[in-house]
C-alpha cells in the first residue's frame, strides 16, 4: 500500500517561501528520513565520480541521483540480475532516476520526436534506440528508483513560443501515459516507488502556469520544474522561479532540476524549492575548485603554492582535517588522482553542510538573514 506521508510539510520561514520538509522512504524494510531542503549528488551512470558510496554516507547523503538514459545505454536490463540499481552500487539509502528527458534534449543531433516517443543514437556505439513514456517507467522499475521522473521534451532556452508549444503538448501526454502506465501496473504488483510529474513552459509565466495546472491534475507524488538552467537568461531563470515556486501545491515535494549554482540554489529555495540536484560539486572539484565559507577557491592559483591552511579553515571534514592547500595544489598539479578524490570529498561535504545551515535557518525564521550573508559570495 502507498504510503501517503511521503513529503511532509513541517514549517515555512515567516519572510520567506522557504520550506522545512521530510521525505519518508522505506528500504529492505528500514525506514529512514531525508531532511529538505537538500541537494542529491549525481551519479549518472551509477557512480558519484572520485567517491565511495561509504563516503557519500558517512557525509549524511541518504538521497543520490541516476540517470535512465545512461543507466538503460549501460549497462542496461544486466542490472536485474543484481536486484536492482541499489544492489548494483551496494547504496543503501535512496536513488532518484531522471527519466532521461534532458539527455535526449541536449543530444539533439542523433534524436528525433516520434508521435509515440523518441528515437535517438547511442552516444557509444551508434545503435538506434526508441523511448516511450511507458519504456522509461518499466526500466526505472527495473531500476528500482526509490523516485522515478516521467519523459518529458526539454526545449532549448532561446526556444519561441511555437516549440514551447510543442514541447508541452508533448510532455502533458507523456506525463498522463507515464501516470496511467505506472497505475495499471500496480493493479498487478504491489509496487511503491514514487513518481514525479515534470512542468516546463520555458521563460513564459503563462506556459508554466498551464504546465503546472495540467501536472497538478494527474496527482503525481511530487512536483518537478524542468526546462531551466538550460541557457537562458540569469534574470530569466530568477523571474520563472520567483513565479513558480510559491504557486505549486505545498503538500508536495518541490523538485528544481538539474540546478546546483549556490546563489541560484539560494534564489530557488526562498521561493519554496525543496530538492536540487547538479554536477557541480564534483565537476568544478575536478576542476580545481574548492567550495568555501568564503566563496570558490581555485587551487590551481600560485597564491596556494605554499599555503598551510586547509582549504576552508572553517570546515570540519576529514579532508580539512589533514591536508593544506599546498598539497592539494601539488597534487592537482601533478594530476594525481588523489587530488579529485580530496577535491570531490571537500565540496560535496561543503554542499551537504550548507544545506544543514539552511534548514537551521528556516527553522529559526531567519532564512532572509541567511540568503543575505550568502548571496554576495564569489560562486
Amino acid at each position: 500500500m502507498k504510503d501517503q506521508n511521503f513529503f511532509r510539510l513541517i514549517k515555512k520561514d515567516k519572510d520567506t517561501y522557504a520550506r522545512l520538509g521530510e521525505l519518508f522512504f522505506l528500504n529492505n524494510g528500514n525506514s529512514f528520513v531525508v531532511k529538505t531542503p537538500i541537494f542529491m549528488p549525481v551519479g549518472t551512470r551509477g557512480s558519484v565520480k572520485a567517491i565511495w558510496q561509504d563516503q557519500l554516507e558517512e557525509m549524511g547523503y541518504k538521497l543520490i541521483l541516476g540517470n535512465t538514459y545512461h543507466l538503460y545505454l549501460r549497462p542496461g536490463e544486466d542490472i536485474k540480475h543484481f536486484g536492482g540499481l541499489k544492489q548494483f552500487i551496494s547504496w543503501n539509502y535512496a536513488i532518484l532516476t531522471d527519466s532521461g528527458g534532458f539527455q535526449v534534449y541536449s543530444l539533439s543531433k542523433i534524436r528525433e520526436f516520434h508521435k509515440d516517443g523518441i528515437i535517438f543514437q547511442s552516444y557509444l556505439d551508434g545503435s538506434k534506440h526508441f523511448f516511450t513514456p511507458e519504456k522509461v517507467i518499466d526500466f526505472q522499475l527495473i531500476l528500482n528508483s526509490d523516485i522515478m521522473m516521467v519523459l518529458d521534451d526539454c526545449p532549448p532556452a532561446n526556444s519561441d513560443i511555437n516549440r514551447i508549444e510543442e514541447s508541452l503538448y508533448r510532455t502533458h501526454k507523456w506525463a498522463e501515459r507515464s501516470k496511467n502506465h505506472y497505475e495499471e501496473l500496480k493493479t498487478k504488483k504491489n509496487y511503491s516507488n514514487r513518481i514525479l510529474g515534470i512542468v516546463q513552459g520555458g521563460i513564459y509565466e503563462e506556459k508554466r502556469m498551464e504546465s503546472l495546472s495540467f501536472i497538478e491534475s494527474l496527482d503525481f507524488d511530487g512536483i518537478a520544474v524542468g526546462g531551466l538552467s538550460v541557457g537562458e537568461k540569469k534574470e530569466d531563470f530568477y523571474r520563472i522561479i520567483e513565479f513558480i515556486g510559491p504557486k505549486i501545491n505545498e503538500n508536495k515535494v518541490h523538485y528544481l532540476m538539474g540546478v546546483g549554482n549556490i546563489k541560484d540554489l539560494l534564489y530557488a529555495i526562498k521561493y519554496g524549492f525543496d530538492i536540487f540536484d547538479c554536477v557541480l560539486p564534483t565537476r568544478n572539484a575536478r576542476h580545481g575548485h574548492a567550495y568555501t565559507s568564503n566563496g570558490k577557491l581555485n587551487i590551481k592559483n600560485a597564491k596556494y603554492k605554499l599555503d598551510n591552511l586547509p582549504l576552508d579553515p572553517e570546515c570540519k571534514c576529514k579532508v580539512c582535517r589533514r591536508y593544506s592547500r599546498g598539497y592539494i595544489r601539488h597534487l592537482y598539479l601533478m594530476q594525481e588522482l588523489l587530488a579529485f578524490e580530496l577535491l570531490t570529498y571537500h565540496n560535496l561535504y561543503f554542499y551537504y553542510h550548507f544545506f544543514e545551515l539552511i534548514q537551521k535557518a528556516i527553522e529559526k525564521d531567519e532564512y532572509n538573514f541567511f540568503f543575505k550573508n550568502w548571496i554576495n559570495l564569489d560562486w
